[in-house]
């Protein structure tokens, strides 16, 4: 027999930021200068801690990153040091969020065979 696949990568707990000294969340989206700079840029974003999400899009921008610091000073300093010189980056455009509305969950249920969402089942 078969066994099916792991659906669980890893268990995550998930940490007030504000609280540990991470208050100020910024989304940066970064075009790239070049298509064979993904790999180089890939590393470079997997070394750096306050990039605690990355994901590469379809179309432009190539990337949103998700970045968390202590505030808006922080913020510039890290743009200023570490952003602007990833490899591979033409563009950065930061925007600054200003709350969380809805927080990480889990994921929904899954639909039946036939498409009906899980709500509607009941």
């Amino acid at each position: 027999m078969k066994s099916a696949p792991l659906a669980v990568s890893r268990n995550v707990s998930y940490v007030d930021a504000a609280a540990v000294g991470f208050g100020f969340e910024v989304l940066v989206f970064a075009t790239l200068s070049r298509p064979d700079a993904v790999t180089e840029f890939d590393a470079a974003l997997a070394d750096i801690p306050e990039i605690i999400e990355a994901q590469p899009l379809f179309g432009e921008p190539d990337y949103l990153i998700r970045v968390v610091t202590a505030d808006l000073p922080s913020y510039q300093r890290f743009y200023e040091s570490v952003l602007i010189h990833l490899p591979g980056v033409r563009s950065l455009n930061s925007t600054i969020v200003m709350k969380q509305a809805v927080h990480p969950r889990p994921l929904p249920e899954r639909p039946s065979r036939d498409g009906t969402p899980p709500a509607s089942r009941a």
